[in-house]
């Protein structure tokens, strides 16, 4: 293997630093659709690449279908093995063919997974390339490329629910998806406070815990990760249906997009087992529980096949055997509505 390759696959699948740390990426990519921008809102133009393993890529799934811009962005979708090449699409051949059964654990071909729309290319790392052939970071999803630029737009997934927010709203037909604003000024302090430390210490806080090699790294993270779970219970213990302000909001979201992977794969792959969701945590669960079943969405852009696939199936560090686990029995428990 040439010092070139071995590079490329340090970047792809190393999490930790010396310390035994993880070190979440700086996102590359920070320009917005906006209009009369470079990147103006125009149906079709653009195009979403995603993981449905990935909570960062959810979010964008989320809030491209509570705005109503299904009709206005196609999107493409990894296959959920992470693997040393990166994330890589399904052949253009194999997606117009029945895909394998999850049991059968393929390469090849996954259920929802499909190939690239746009270029057809293989790997995720393929298109980073195309915007930028010196580009020497992660390939990592969300992606929202441009078409009329021929380049990739924005890869930070906070920034990309903000534009999705509010961009296409000039072209998109009056009504509730329209009028949606997931991060109102009169919120967007309060948002802005509560994500900060959502972020660090339960988005973030999950990953430090499970990719830490060392136990002082671990504890580092596991504790504040549960301190937190905590204080989430305590601020839904009102019976508030939201985080903030009564209504919807990107707060929401970003939360969300952890917690319903939380007991499938958290809890047990990320060594995160001081409390499970649905035993533990029971306004958060009712939380939870209220966005899946009442709301499209969240429901339908929520995989469960993907996302254990994808964290027990690529981390061979963690998993080395990538036996991935039969439970839960239930996803998501039913929402008692008495």
């Amino acid at each position: 293997m040439s010092s070139e390759n071995k590079d490329e696959k340090k970047t792809i699948t190393s999490w930790a630093d010396k310390s035994g740390s993880f070190k979440r990426q700086v996102s590359s990519f920070r320009d917005a659709i906006e209009p009369n921008g470079k990147f103006a809102p125009e149906k079709g133009r653009y195009h979403l690449y995603v993981s449905l393993a990935c909570p960062w890529a959810h979010r964008a799934l989320i809030v491209r279908q509570l705005k109503g811009l299904e009709e206005y962005m196609d999107v493409s979708t990894v296959h959920p093995h992470m693997l040393e090449g990166g994330w890589h699409f399904v052949t253009p051949e194999n997606a117009s063919a029945k895909p394998a059964p999850v049991s059968e654990h393929s390469d090849d071909t996954f259920p929802a997974a499909t190939a690239d729309k746009l270029f057809g290319v293989g790997h995720l790392r393929e298109l980073y390339f195309k915007a930028q052939p010196d580009y020497d970071a992660r390939f990592t999803v969300p992606v929202v490329w441009d078409t009329k630029h021929n380049t990739i737009v924005n890869n930070e997934s906070s920034e990309i629910i903000r534009f999705f927010n509010t961009a296409f709203n000039e072209l998109l037909p009056q009504g509730d998806k329209k009028d949606l604003d997931l991060y109102p000024e009169e919120l967007r302090k309060e948002i802005d406070e509560l994500n900060e430390w959502v972020y660090n210490d339960i988005n973030n806080g999950v990953y430090k815990s499970g990719f830490a090699t060392t136990q002082g790294a671990y504890e580092a993270a596991v504790k504040p990760l549960a301190k937190a779970l905590d204080k989430v219970e305590k601020l839904l213990s009102d019976g508030r249906k939201f985080l903030v302000g009564g209504r919807l909001t990107e707060a929401d979201v970003r939360l969300y997009t952890t917690i319903v992977r939380y007991d499938p794969v958290y809890y047990v792959h990320f060594k995160c087992n001081f409390g499970l969701i649905r035993h533990d945590y029971p306004h958060l669960h009712k939380w939870l529980q209220r966005l899946y079943w009442n709301n499209p969405a969240f429901k339908d852009t929520t995989d469960f096949a993907h996302i254990k696939e994808h964290y027990f199936y690529s981390h061979k560090h963690i998993n080395p055997n990538r036996i991935v686990p039969f439970g839960p029995n239930v996803d998501i428990e039913p929402l008692d509505t008495k």
